[in-house]
């Protein structure tokens, strides 16, 4: 099975309804792993492969048992924030700058989402929660720890304003939101929440095409 990632839309402000579950949005790269019968196969969201650069986060989800597959996110973690720049450096380098670079500052796989079980094949069709729940039964079945975690999740709006709030010095994007029922399916039916950033400044000049008229 080679699933394509659900894609996570843009959407402003945050959204905070019963009918959703939220998570945090971490700043990393977006990997599937693939426990097959001998080894993990990590997966970028383009199809290509890229364990070589993330062995580190391989070897640690040889632990799951075969049939797994899991999306999620490689993020580095560096002071206490997350550090996007270090996850481009490891994304960018060669197998043994990426081992170098591991031994320094290790990486963590935040699982958003479990596609296939063991057990049960796959599961896209099965509704977000009981994924979900499949995925925490999974972690503990089998004593899967850090560096591979689940993101935080919660079904509370209050928790998750909380954590939009009170994150973003960590390096936190915001808040992901998923429908309580739904599929796992390619193309964009998860939405992400994040913090606006604006700046006033002046307009000196404009290049380009004329502007025209306004529409209205």
């Amino acid at each position: 099975m080679e699933p394509l990632p659900c894609v996570v839309e843009l959407l402003m402000p945050p959204i905070m309804s019963r009918e959703t579950h939220r998570s945090l949005e971490n700043d990393g790269h977006r990997l599937l792993a693939h426990r097959t019968e001998e080894t993990v196969r990590l997966q970028a969201r383009s199809g290509r492969e890229v364990t070589g650069v993330w062995m580190d986060l391989a070897v640690a989800a040889m632990r799951l048992p075969p049939g797994t597959v899991l999306d999620g996110e490689a993020v580095i973690w560096n002071d206490g924030r997350l550090d996007f720049s270090a996850v481009q450096a490891r994304a960018a380098s060669t197998r043994e700058r990426a081992d170098t670079l591991a031994a320094h500052v290790p990486a963590t796989y935040a699982v958003w989402d479990l596609i296939s079980h063991p057990d049960l094949g796959d599961i896209r069709a099965r509704p977000y929660t009981e994924r979900r729940q499949l995925l925490l039964d999974l972690f503990v079945a089998y004593r899967v720890g850090p560096p591979l975690q689940p993101v935080p999740a919660t079904d509370d709006p209050a928790t998750a304003r909380v954590w939009f709030e009170a994150l973003q010095d960590q390096g936190i994007e915001g808040i992901v939101a998923k429908r309580a029922t739904g599929t796992y399916r390619a193309g964009r039916h998860w939405v992400k929440v994040r913090h606006s950033e604006t700046v006033d400044a002046e307009v000196l000049g404009h290049t380009g095409p004329p502007l025209g008229r306004a529409p209205w």
